[in-house]
């Protein structure tokens, strides 16, 4: 694991990712003549191989599909329990912590906090934006901007709520080894620590299967990761706005003194609304360090691999299905 982004900037991490191999990953059609005729799982491992080697970096990833009986099967798992940093992906785990406290009564997603100006950060999200602060903002509030446009102020409200090390021990409680904060020395911020493509993507699946927490909170936290108001650049850009309401996905972008590192995680749901595929995709040591756009090479590589992935599973019904999400049909507003 390379060192953090406030070590890159120390050592002066320009240098180092000017010397990472980059490439490029072209949005290819999914469909390639020498693709159509396999099983879906090869088809996801040939195309993630290609993207992978068109992009360049060291990738960590995990991806399970659905089978014929409905059980999940790995497809890919490449050093799948290698600890990465996880960057803005993180904010999964730091949702499930702060609605694991909601769920035993401590917390009320009505409940609201202040908003200060001494507690805004930049980077991602919309707070920032706003150049006057001092709202009362409901935790749902917060929690949607952290998962739909990842807020990092919104990470130290949740902060607020859930200290770092209670949200380590609530991850510890539901059997995450690895999925971690960091500590600082305010109890009420940290930076967003590691965990592992396997963990993530096991976090995912209990989300799906409305297992992580209370069903409830699992819809809640689903809708605002399905919406389609939210990331398009990678896995869900060469969707329609109906495919990607069945994709739940959270992206996660920084760099260390190994290069860009470009994340993505998420849920694709069969047509029946039941979950039929988690990814995972973990990968650092990247070019292109400051292109945090849709064409970033690994992000390009995400495009292609969501299309392939999701076309595997557009029709598939799953009967003995444990738990289904169905968001509502997008409907235009023209104001009134």
């Amino acid at each position: 694991m390379g060192m953090s982004r406030r070590a890159a900037l120390a050592a002066g991490a320009g240098a180092t990712a000017a010397l990472v191999a980059g490439g490029t990953a072209a949005a290819a059609p999914a469909g390639d003549a020498d693709l159509a005729g396999l099983a879906p799982a090869e088809r996801i491992r040939r195309t993630y191989a290609r993207q992978k080697a068109k992009a360049g970096g060291v990738w960590y990833s995990h991806v399970t599909r659905v089978d014929d009986a409905g059980v999940m099967r790995d497809v890919i798992a490449e050093d799948a329990d290698h600890l990465v940093n996880g960057y803005s992906v993180q904010k999964l785990a730091v949702a499930t912590a702060v609605m694991d406290k909601i769920d035993r009564g401590q917390l009320q997603l009505g409940q609201k906090l202040d908003l200060p100006a001494d507690i805004i950060l930049g980077g991602s999200g919309i707070y920032f934006l706003h150049t006057v602060w001092g709202d009362d903002i409901t935790i749902a509030n917060f929690l949607t901007a952290m998962l739909l446009v990842s807020d990092n102020t919104a990470v130290r409200m949740c902060g607020r709520v859930v200290p770092a090390l209670e949200i380590n021990d609530i991850l510890a409680a539901k059997g995450f080894v690895h999925t971690r904060v960091e500590p600082v020395a305010n109890p009420n911020r940290f930076y967003l620590g590691t965990t592992t493509p396997h963990e993530i993507t096991d976090l995912l699946t209990r989300l799906a299967n409305k297992t992580l927490l209370s069903p409830g909170s699992c819809t809640f936290l689903l809708s605002v990761l399905r919406w389609i108001n939210g990331y398009h650049d990678g896995i869900r850009r060469g969707m329609s706005s109906e495919e990607r309401s069945r994709v739940a996905t959270k992206y996660g972008a920084d760099f260390n003194t190994l290069g860009a590192a470009r994340h993505e995680a998420g849920i694709m749901f069969g047509s029946d609304g039941a979950p039929a595929l988690v990814y995972g995709f973990f990968a650092e040591g990247l070019g292109d360090l400051d292109n945090y756009g849709a064409t970033h090479p690994a992000v390009e590589a995400h495009a292609v691999l969501g299309r392939t992935m999701f076309d595997t599973v557009k029709n598939t019904t799953i009967p003995g299905a444990r738990a289904r999400t169905v968001v509502p049909k997008f409907q235009p507003s023209n104001g009134g």
